[in-house]
């Protein structure tokens, strides 16, 4: 493939609005040229039907109201603030700030038109707090908006309006732009694909995305654009899946020898017809003499390990290494124990390599693995340092595999020659996510759990109600049951949630629960200390554990029969789910608690429900990815996949399906897309793609 210089690859100079501080201030936010500037999409539009007069708001309802700023001034008294007056010939609202109300002062003009959205109140009149606002500008553009006009209204920062680019800065450029370039728009994807999906011309979506003549032409562009950004974001995948299939030559294991059977033999449980259903088809990835390209999806408790055990046998048994990396030293050294019990009448050396190791140690593992000597390997990033070479890797797994940065999971693959690969997640994703993340790769699922075990019952309760979740505690304590008591952790307040933990811990230990043994484990424990308590947890020495989030991942006690979730508001869904998953791991009725702090918010409320509700770890994420979103859902800034501009994979789910069947069905039709017709089409995956393609490719 080959990449061509077009007209709007130019710098965005060329525009004679933009100077040398524009620029600077635009290349921040990955503008440089005028292609790019022309995909900087507006936020959100105003017009009459999205806008409510003054006199027909409601109070606590949230409103959007244009109209003219008649007064601005700095009021003093018990508390200064700045209030705003905005009339729009039905009434008047007032708008308030109670911070930095000199900058305020400055911002707004008497006699502008403003956009203002927030929450309605009532003090004599109508009235919002601290409310978004839009300076839409001069009686000019506000008189444009009032004869009907669609109005856009574009993102901005303080770097940004320091050079004149707030949003009405903006559409002044972007009127420029559309005016001297639009005619330079080329289409970038195959005409035959436009026709079957009735798809209007790229040219007419970017000026109507800036400029909307209507809302039907604004819906038409929008749904162009985001089939756009779809399309190539499948092609990549496309891409991706056919180089994976035809470049690479991989392992044929033909056997599946006697210690599969034996393990099988030796299990206390009978496999479930899921598990079965995706040895059978991990068997015949690995019988086939192109690599294994699979992802293992199964929910908290459903039997992931020892599908993972069994297949890393067939790589054994074929005369290979196989090395499965988890993303923390507990999981790790689990996952080794677990292997290493049930391996112990089969023949087979496992070794387990992670930090903290002493260097004779280190040593010794690194040198049976290089020798051939270790067929099982179990470790964390230490597996993918300088030093640590295979004989023969065979297999590679990586476990929790969202943990894990592209680059990571590429060096593990790379210690071999074209590997098999199995990628594990106790996440369960959704099929819309998983359509986007993981379309190149097969996918197997494990839908079922083992015989006997119970669903855990969740409830969440305020704060106030601790000293009854204290008595329900105890008493589960009484009948043989372990307990974990779990608090957050999370980057912006780290020092004061470990702080929060401690001071628990000690309280806990000291009075509530004194006639009990209690542990504690955090992150900044030293990897030796950890793996202590956490065995010492495991063998029944500690009655309860209290814990930041460490726990989240793959620690098994099948005697932890409660989960107290501290300000469990501040978990996401998956989150929570995950946590739950700590427990109902044995045979004993298992209980979820769910503790809120302070007043709540809708979104924290409906989490907290569905939690109650639900213990289906795929239902759990769909409404996951519905109440946060595709962009920070799930690892996508590891993914390599580039970010969605204007889809929303949860919405368009329907536009998606179309996207990806043109994607595949071009690459099979066309691999380099080499025809004439598809010459822009490659040009411009090229332009805007390649890093991607090359970052997707080795995940």
């Amino acid at each position: 493939m080959r990449a061509f210089r077009t007209f709007l690859d130019q710098p965005v100079e060329v525009l004679s609005t933009i100077g040398p501080k524009r620029a600077a201030a635009l290349s921040k936010i990955g503008i440089d040229t005028l292609q790019d500037l022309f995909y900087y999409f507006p936020r959100r539009y105003l017009d009459r039907s999205t806008v409510t007069p003054v006199r027909d708001l409601k109070v606590d309802e949230e409103a959007t109201v244009v109209g003219r700023i008649i007064q601005a001034d700095i009021e003093t008294g018990r508390k200064s603030r700045f209030v705003l007056a905005l009339s729009d010939d039905t009434s008047i609202l007032t708008c308030v700030w109670f911070s930095h109300i000199r900058y305020w002062e400055q911002k707004f003009v008497v006699g502008d038109w403003l956009a203002v959205s927030g929450k309605v109140s009532f003090f004599g009149n109508f009235q919002m707090t601290h409310p978004e606002f839009d300076l839409l500008g001069d009686d000019r553009e506000g008189s444009g908006y009032n004869t009907g006009k669609i109005v856009p209204v574009y993102p901005s920062n303080e770097s940004l309006t320091q050079v004149g680019l707030d949003s009405r800065g903006f559409r002044r450029l972007f009127d420029r732009l559309t005016t001297n370039f639009a005619d330079k728009i080329e289409e970038i994807v195959p005409e035959d694909v436009l026709q079957r999906h009735h798809l209007g011309s790229l040219k007419d979506a970017l000026i109507n995305i800036h400029f909307p003549q209507d809302n039907s032409a604004l819906s038409r562009a929008v749904h162009r654009l985001k089939f756009d950004e779809l399309f190539f974001m499948q092609l990549m995948l496309a891409f991706k899946r056919k180089r994976f299939r035809t470049d690479n030559a991989g392992i044929a294991f033909e056997q599946v020898g006697d210690k599969v059977k034996r393990l099988v033999d030796s299990l206390p449980f009978e496999l479930t017809e899921a598990q079965k259903r995706v040895m059978h088809e991990i068997r015949a990835d690995m019988k086939s003499s192109r690599p294994m390209n699979r992802l293992l999806q199964g929910d908290v408790g459903s039997g992931k390990t020892i599908v993972a055990l069994m297949t890393m046998l067939i790589a054994v048994e074929n005369g290979y290494q196989a090395a499965m990396m988890a993303p923390t030293e507990i999981l790790a050294e689990q996952h080794y124990l677990t292997f290493y019990r049930m391996l112990e009448n089969i023949n087979v050396h496992t070794v387990l390599l992670r930090g903290g190791q002493s260097k004779k140690i280190r040593q010794n593992i690194v040198q049976d693995i290089s020798s051939g000597h270790a067929k099982i390997i179990v470790g964390t990033h230490a597996l993918i340092q300088e030093g640590v070479e295979f004989q023969n890797l065979g297999l590679a797994i990586i476990d929790e595999q969202h943990r894990f940065g592209v680059i990571q999971r590429a060096v593990l693959k790379d210690k071999g020659v074209n590997p098999d690969l199995l990628v594990m997640t106790a996440t369960p994703i959704p099929r819309t996510l998983s359509l986007t993340l993981y379309g190149d790769l097969d996918v197997s699922i494990l839908d079922q759990m083992p015989a006997g075990r119970k669903p855990v019952i969740t409830a969440w309760r305020q704060e106030s109600k601790r000293k009854k979740i204290y008595d329900f505690v105890r008493e589960q304590v009484k009948k043989g049951a372990q307990a974990y008591v779990v608090f957050p952790l999370v980057e912006e307040s780290e020092k004061l949630d470990l702080k929060a933990a401690v001071e628990s811990y000690e309280r806990m230990s000291g009075t509530i629960f004194k006639d009990f043994r209690l542990g504690l484990l955090h992150g900044r424990l030293k990897s030796d200390q950890k793996e202590a308590i956490m065995a010492s947890f495991k063998n029944g020495e500690f009655d309860i554990l209290v814990s930041t989030t460490v726990i989240e991942v793959g620690v098994d006690v099948p005697n932890a029969a409660v989960v107290i979730i501290e300000h469990a508001e501040r978990f996401g869904l998956s989150q929570l789910h995950q946590l739950r998953g700590r427990v109902g791991r044995g045979q004993k009725q298992s209980y979820c608690i769910l503790v809120a702090s302070g007043r709540l918010s809708y979104e924290a409320k409906e989490r907290l429900n569905i939690m109650a509700h639900s213990t289906d770890g795929f239902k759990i994420s769909e409404k996951d990815l519905e109440l946060r979103g595709p962009g920070e859902y799930f690892g996508t800034k590891q993914s390599g996949l580039p970010s969605l501009r204007i889809a929303d994979i949860v919405h368009d789910m329907d536009i998606l399906k179309q996207a990806r069947q043109e994607a595949f069905s071009l690459v099979e039709k066309d691999p380099q897309l080499v025809k004439p017709e598809h010459i822009k089409t490659q040009s411009y995956f090229v332009k805007q793609y390649k890093d991607r393609y090359n970052l997707a490719w080795v995940a």
